[in-house]
């Protein structure tokens, strides 16, 4: 294993599930890879992407570097006040919609490359 997956199995449930599904879909594009900043998963590509923060209430917060900047068309992104980033949060796995996080992080690619 890895830092990235070494990191999700020593989170205690529901984070653990909920970090190893979107590690999961984020690691599913070829070209994202994790490593470990700040004591948390980063994502990158040529620069970071998103990262995987745990919450204090056992959810798992998937935020977008740039999530200011994206369209948030499928309305998940929540700011939270924040100017630069942008994230979702799951307090379960079924809380998950696959095709809406790779449409975000397809979308974060394409911003990457613009």
């Amino acid at each position: 294993m890895d830092a990235c997956t070494d990191f999700i199995y020593e989170q205690e449930e529901p984070a653990q599930s909920i970090m190893l599904a979107l590690h999961e879909l984020l690691t599913a594009f070829p070209e994202i890879s994790c490593k470990i900043r700040y004591k948390i998963p980063f994502y990158y590509r040529k620069s970071w992407v998103c990262y995987l923060n745990p919450l204090k209430n056992k959810g798992v917060e998937l935020v977008f570097i740039h999530g200011g900047r994206l369209s948030n068309v499928q309305g998940i992104l929540d700011a939270k006040g924040r100017k630069m980033v942008a994230g979702v949060a799951f307090s379960s796995v079924d809380q998950i919609d696959a095709d809406a996080v790779l449409e975000i992080l397809a979308e974060a690619i394409l911003l990457e490359d613009a």
